[in-house]
């Protein structure tokens, strides 16, 4: 709100218009939705009060519901969008001897493929 430039039209996070239209579309439906299912059938007279009373509510309470939203909205502080995160590549880098894939071709790694002094009869569980 401190950006806004006066006379600008406002953008439709910071303007009235959007929650309340949010809101009333709700309240219609609940007015509709209460005004058919309350009256019981159509051999009874519809329950206007009943409809009017769930379309108050249901606007009240969405609209406080948009107000509350819109109001914890905050913009990301601009340092965490320079790539300082732990996660900056989702590139494949060498393994620091933790295992992996970056042991297969060291001749120094026992059970590595290229590895000097593997002993391949205990692949088969030790019986020759």
């Amino acid at each position: 709100m401190a950006d806004q430039k006066p006379g600008a039209p406002r953008n439709l996070r910071t303007s009235v218009k959007g929650p309340l239209m949010f809101s009333a579309f709700w309240a219609v439906v609940a007015f509709f939705a209460v005004l058919i299912f309350a009256s019981g059938g159509s051999a009874r007279s519809p329950r206007f009060d009943l409809a009017f009373t769930a379309a108050g509510i249901a606007f009240i309470v969405t609209l406080v519901i948009a107000a509350m939203l819109s109001m914890s909205y905050k913009d990301n502080a601009a340092h965490l969008g320079k790539g300082s995160g732990v996660n900056l590549s989702s590139a494949r880098k060498p393994s620091q001897g933790h295992g992996g894939p970056a042991n297969q071709n060291r001749p120094d790694v026992p059970g590595a493929p290229g590895a000097s002094g593997t002993d391949d009869s205990r692949s088969d569980g030790g019986a020759s």
